[in-house]
C-alpha cells in the first residue's frame, strides 16, 4: 500500500492552496474599501449571494468531524449517522420559514443581541460566555483534532505540526472578515464535494473488486447485503448503538430539538444569512438543504464500505490503534490512503477546504460574540468600528492558540462526531428553549429565561451521570421539556409578565413564502420521506 502523498499529491493540493488563497486575498481587497463597519466586517452586510450563503453554511458546517468523525461513525454504526444531515435538511427549511424572518426584521446581527433585546443584559451575557466556551473547548477543538488526525495518517505529517498549519491557514481566510470567508467558502465546497466524491467512487470500486461486482453502481447492493444492520435508520434496543441514535427520536423527537438549535439559534450557522435580505436568505438555506440530501454519500457510505472490506480482510492493521484496538474514525484517511497519486492531493484538498471553512467560520463566530457582545459591551463601549475589527482580529489568534493548545488531549476518542454531538447537547435544551419561547410566548420573562440559562449545565451534567441509561438525544429532548415547564411558571408567577414590554416585531406575513420555495420544500421532504421509507 502506497503510504503519505507523492509529488503529484502535492502540486494538486499546492494549487488549491494558492487558488483559496488568492481569490480570497482579491475578495479581501475588493471588498475592504467598502468596509465602514463592524457589522459589516462580521456579517458582510448586503455582499452575500443566496449561493455565496449556502456554500458557506455547508462549508463551515462539513468539517473533519463529518469527513472523518461521520465516516467513523458510519463504519461502527452505519447509515442511521445520516439522520443528523438528512434531518438537517428538513431543519432548514423550517429556520428558513419560521426564523430568520425574526431575525431580519428585528434587525438581530448576534444571538446574544437578540436575548438582550428580547429579555436582558444579563441573559444575553450568561449565553455568551457559554457560547464562547463551547465554541472553543468542543467545536473548534474537535474540528483541528480530527483535521490533524487526518493528516497525520494519510500524509505522514507530524500530528502536532498539522495542529499548527491547519490553525494558520484558517487565521489567513478568517482575518478577512466574513466577506473573505463567504466567498472563498464557494470554492470550498466545490473541492469537498468533488474530492469527496471521488474517495466513495474508490470505496465502492474495491468493493466492487473484492466481491466481483461488475461496476461501482452493482456494488452498493452488495454493500447492504454484507453489513445489512448497517443500512436501517432507525435503530431498535437491542442495538449496541441505540444510546446514541435512540429509534424514532431522530425523526419525530429530540434530533429536532438539536437540529433547531444548532440551525437556527447558533451564531456559527445564522450568521451568515443575518447581513442579507430574506429572499436571499431564505433561497441561501433551501439551496444548503439541497446540498445536504448528498452529504451522506460522500462522508457515511466511504465508512460503511470500509466496514465492510474491513470484515473481509482489508486494512487489519490500518485500522487498529497503537493499542491494537480497531479505531472507527480511521477509516476515511485509510481510504484517502489508497487513492492514485494526484487524485490523492484532490481528496486531500477537499479535507483540507472542509477542515479550514470550518475552523474559519467557527473562529469568525467567536469573534464576532465576544468583540460585539462582550467587548464592547463591557470593556469597551465607545471603542471606534475601526478598534473592534482589530479586537476581533485578535480574538480569532488567541481562540485559535487555545484550541491548538488542547486539541491533543482528545487523542483518547473513539467516535469524535458523538462527543461533538453529546456535548454540545449539554446548553442546547436551554438555549432552546429561551428561543423558541421568547420567538412565539411574549408573556416569557427574562428572569424565567436566566433561570433556564443557569439550570441547563446542571441538569444536563446531573442526567449524564445520574441515568447513562438514558440515550443523550432523549435526555437532551426530556431537560428541554423541563426547562419550557420551569420558564412558564417562573413566568406565571410574575404579575408582571402580563404586560412584558420585550416581545420582538412579529407579524404573520412574515412567514409567508414564494410558489417555488413551497414546490422545493415539498420536493426536499418527498426525498426525505422515500429515503426513510427505503432504509427504516
Amino acid at each position: 500500500m502506497k503510504q503519505g502523498l507523492q509529488l503529484l499529491d502535492y502540486v494538486v493540493f499546492f494549487i488549491y492552496f494558492i487558488g483559496v488563497s488568492s481569490y480570497g486575498f482579491w475578495i479581501y481587497k475588493k471588498k475592504s474599501s467598502n468596509e465602514s463597519s463592524s457589522t459589516d466586517y462580521f456579517l458582510a452586510e448586503g455582499s452575500l449571494t443566496f449561493w455565496a450563503i449556502g456554500a458557506s453554511l455547508i462549508a463551515s458546517n462539513i468539517s473533519a468531524e463529518h469527513f472523518i468523525g461521520m465516516s467513523g461513525s458510519g463504519f461502527a454504526i452505519g447509515l442511521a449517522i445520516a439522520s443528523y444531515e438528512w434531518m438537517a435538511a428538513a431543519t432548514l427549511v423550517v429556520v428558513a420559514i419560521f426564523f430568520v424572518p425574526i431575525y431580519l426584521k428585528n434587525k438581530i446581527y448576534t444571538m446574544p443581541q437578540f436575548l438582550r433585546q428580547r429579555y436582558n443584559p444579563v441573559v444575553a451575557t450568561t449565553m455568551a460566555v457559554f457560547w464562547l466556551l463551547l465554541y472553543v473547548f468542543v467545536n473548534l477543538t474537535s474540528i483541528l483534532y480530527l483535521g490533524a488526525l487526518a493528516l497525520e495518517v494519510t500524509a505522514g505529517i507530524d500530528f502536532t505540526w498539522a495542529i499548527g498549519a491547519l490553525a494558520v491557514f484558517a487565521i489567513i481566510i478568517t482575518v478577512g472578515g466574513m466577506k473573505v470567508i463567504g466567498y472563498t467558502d464557494v470554492i470550498q465546497v466545490v473541492v469537498l464535494i468533488a474530492g469527496g466524491l471521488v474517495t466513495t467512487y474508490l470505496a465502492m470500486d474495491l468493493v466492487a473488486k473484492q466481491f466481483g461486482n461488475p461496476n461501482v453502481f452493482s456494488a452498493f447492493g452488495t454493500l447492504k447485503t454484507q453489513a445489512e444492520p448497517h443500512f436501517h435508520m432507525i435503530l431498535k434496543k437491542d442495538n449496541p448503538y441505540y444510546k446514541d441514535l435512540p429509534g424514532l427520536s431522530v425523526i419525530i423527537g429530540a434530533m429536532w430539538i438539536n437540529n433547531l438549535n444548532y440551525f437556527g439559534c447558533n451564531q456559527y450557522i445564522i450568521q451568515r444569512t443575518l447581513g442579507a435580505s430574506l429572499p436571499t436568505a431564505r433561497k441561501g438555506l433551501l439551496f444548503a438543504a439541497g446540498l445536504k440530501l448528498i452529504i451522506p454519500i460522500i462522508v457515511v457510505i466511504p465508512g460503511i464500505a470500509a466496514y465492510v472490506l474491513f470484515q473481509n480482510g482489508m486494512f487489519q492493521t490500518e485500522m487498529l490503534d497503537a493499542n491494537g484496538i480497531v479505531k472507527p474514525d480511521h477509516a476515511y484517511p485509510v481510504l484517502l490512503d489508497l487513492l492514485p497519486s494526484g487524485l490523492k492531493g484532490m481528496a486531500f484538498a477537499a479535507l483540507t477546504a472542509a477542515i479550514v471553512a470550518s475552523l474559519a467560520g467557527k473562529a469568525n463566530s467567536i469573534s464576532t460574540i465576544f468583540t460585539l457582545d462582550i467587548y464592547r459591551e463591557y470593556i469597551k463601549p465607545d471603542a471606534t468600528e475601526k478598534h473592534l475589527i482589530r479586537v476581533g482580529r485578535y480574538a480569532i489568534w488567541t481562540s485559535m492558540g487555545i484550541a491548538a493548545l488542547i486539541a491533543p488531549q482528545l487523542r483518547v476518542l473513539e467516535q469524535a462526531y458523538q462527543f461533538i454531538q453529546e456535548y454540545s447537547s449539554f446548553i442546547t435544551p436551554g438555549v432552546f428553549a429561551i428561543f423558541f419561547l421568547g420567538f412565539f410566548w411574549k408573556r416569557t420573562t427574562g428572569n424565567a429565561a436566566l433561570v433556564a440559562a443557569l439550570l441547563t449545565i446542571p441538569l444536563s451534567t446531573a442526567f449524564k451521570f445520574w441515568y447513562e441509561e438514558i440515550p443523550f438525544l432523549n435526555r437532551m429532548g426530556i431537560i428541554f421539556l423541563i426547562l419550557v415547564a420551569v420558564i412558564v411558571v417562573v413566568t406565571l408567577l410574575d404579575p408582571k409578565s402580563k404586560n412584558n414590554p420585550k416581545g420582538l416585531e412579529i407579524e404573520r406575513s412574515m412567514f409567508k413564502v414564494s410558489t417555488g420555495f413551497m414546490i422545493t420544500s415539498i420536493l426536499i421532504f418527498g426525498i426525505l420521506g422515500a429515503l426513510y421509507s427505503v432504509f427504516w
